[in-house]
């Protein structure tokens, strides 16, 4: 039925020409895009090409795609294998990743091309979300603010040299006297509640670097500091291993990370706790600078070169909080894995125990100064070091500063460049049985020791100028903590209600760069009575010691009541 009086407007010619121009601009933008996406493609292929094997990338998202959820650096060391290779490319997103699974490797291209490895990648995720700027230049619109990240140059090198100031080689033997009272009271926390091994282990660690950077030491496993230091460094962590979920993938697409962080919150979850970490670590420096400005710490160090070299507060929170990074985590982090292997491994420690009584005998606890007669303490150690390294991947990525060739395959300037730590510790070539812990691999007669590319037989510290500022740190104190829980105890595992062993997992650790064990149980018994004794003894004197280092942060308890 027709409705009187109805009309129907129809289009004009304008109107059909603008919707004809409209269609004409999507059909060029769409034919523009896939233009632009196989001219990117094509040059990602001659690039594949070029550059050490590797899965075939595939447009925009690379090899992400291929990711495990967790440990990628198994992964890695796997791909290595299949395809042969130790050196290999993996692209993330446009973008490729060389990953490095061989001692041999590492050392021709990370420490003998040092000179050429010595920047940083693009870290979107470590470095830009969390207001960590990269540029090595000091005028910079954005200039670098923390030397883990900052590209090579020379802001970087004034960052390295004030570092240097704090746990540079010359200066931590400075430090010995501190660091021994503080391994003293760890054998005294242990006689007294074992069940805290890994917190008495923390607070150790924490409070060695606590009073190199700021005059005060950690006295209680309670302290604050403690658990915002642990989850500050696990947390920054997380944010370097490579994934295909949030935050991780905007590594594969980092334009969505110029998006308001307000449109996904939930992506941008753990980001704030990094960027909080920064603020934390300048009112630890800035409250130690205002209490005593003449007393001998890093702190009052980074405020007396705050004008020769126009720090900025930023600038002073991250070499204040690499302090903590070069010393606290990774080193509590090694010396939980210690314990993980007495316990896993107890045959090999009758072999240190009778060393130990030869060369200091049940009276006393070892010294500096016995160092150079405890052997096989000495490879324990550095077995331990080997056997599960904190910095599972190395740290942080290495970038070359110009295009580099290596072995007929091309390593274009700022390519990401990770060694592959796991599967260079863990080469059957290198160390047959690789899990299977053995001092004796570090024993120069030994039938099971096999070169290796330095002097030391590991490469947990990293290579060339980005290896760990505190190596001389970490490895002194390593040992002597070593050799005096060897001396003082026989670590094993812990018994259930009907009186069996629990078992320990060797491969229960976490996911993040700086791997941990997972909580374990065990047991430390003191291997005599006078050994007890002493240790009862050297705990009390080390108290007297280090009571000069005692006193609260009032900083600490108003951050942590800001923050709630």
């Amino acid at each position: 039925m027709a409705v009187i009086g109805s009309s129907v407007a129809l289009p004009s010619l304008g109107d059909l020409l603008s919707s004809r121009a409209l269609r004409n601009i999507s059909v060029y933008l769409l034919a523009f895009g896939v233009v632009v996406l196989v001219v990117d493609y094509v040059r990602i292929l001659r690039l594949h090409k070029r550059m050490p094997p590797g899965p075939l990338p595939l447009p925009i998202i690379g090899n992400t795609h291929l990711l495990p959820k967790t440990k990628p650096w198994l992964y890695f060391e796997e791909l290595s294998k299949s395809i042969n290779s130790p050196v290999i490319t993996f692209w993330i997103g446009r973008n490729p990743t060389v990953w490095i699974n061989d001692a041999w490797s590492a050392s021709e291209l990370l420490d003998k091309k040092a000179q050429i490895y010595a920047s940083r990648p693009r870290m979107v995720v470590f470095a830009e979300l969390t207001g960590m700027h990269q540029s090595s230049d000091a005028n910079a619109k954005q200039p670098g603010t923390n030397l883990v990240t900052m590209y090579y140059g020379d802001r970087w090198r004034v960052h390295r040299k004030i570092t240097h100031m704090g746990v540079g080689l010359q200066q931590v033997r400075k430090y010995r006297s501190f660091q021994n009272d503080e391994s003293r009271l760890v054998a005294y926390d242990l006689l007294r509640t074992p069940e805290e091994f890994a917190a008495h282990l923390e607070r150790y660690a924490t409070s060695v670097v606590s009073i190199i950077g700021f005059h005060r030491r950690v006295s209680s496993i309670t302290d604050p500091i403690i658990t915002e230091v642990i989850a500050v460094m696990q947390k920054a962590a997380e944010l370097n291993v490579p994934g295909k979920s949030f935050p991780m993938l905007f590594e594969t697409f980092p334009f969505l990370a110029r998006l308001p962080p307000r449109l996904f919150p939930m992506m941008f979850q753990g980001l704030g706790r990094r960027r909080r970490g920064q603020e934390f670590f300048y009112a630890l420096a800035e409250e130690a600078h205002n209490k005593d400005p003449d007393q001998p710490c890093y702190a009052n160090q980074l405020f007396e070169e705050k004008s020769k070299y126009g720090l900025r507060q930023n600038e002073i929170s991250s070499l204040a909080g690499n302090l903590f990074g070069a010393g606290s985590d990774t080193s509590s982090s090694t010396l939980i894995t210690f314990v993980l292997a007495c316990c896993a491994f107890p045959e090999v420690l009758p072999k240190a125990w009778e060393e130990l009584d030869r060369v200091v005998g049940h009276n006393r606890s070892p010294s500096w100064e016995d160092e150079s007669e405890l052997v096989y303490v000495k490879a324990f150690t550095k077995e331990v070091l080997r056997w599960r390294s904190v910095a599972i991947i190395g740290g942080q990525p290495h970038a070359p500063v110009s295009d580099d060739e290596w072995n007929g395959y091309s390593i274009p300037k700022d390519t990401w460049v990770q060694g592959n730590v796991w599967a260079i510790h863990h080469n059957e070539k290198d160390f047959p049985d690789p899990d299977r812990f053995n001092p004796n691999r570090f024993l120069k007669d030994s039938p099971d020791a096999r070169p290796f590319p330095n002097d030391k037989g590991y490469m947990t510290f990293g290579w060339g100028r980005r290896v760990c500022s505190g190596q001389g740190l970490a490895e002194q104190g390593t040992f002597i903590t070593i050799a005096r829980l060897l001396w003082a105890f026989n670590i094993h595992k812990a018994l259930d209600r009907q009186g069996k062993e629990i078992p320990v997992d060797i491969y229960a650790y976490t996911d993040g760069l700086n791997m941990r064990p997972q909580p374990f149980p065990c047991r430390f018994t003191p291997r005599s009575d006078d050994i007890r004794q002493a240790i009862e003894r050297e705990g009390r004197h080390a108290l007297e010691d280090l009571s000069i280092y005692e006193g609260e942060s009032a900083r600490v308890a108003e951050f942590f009541k800001g923050s709630k």
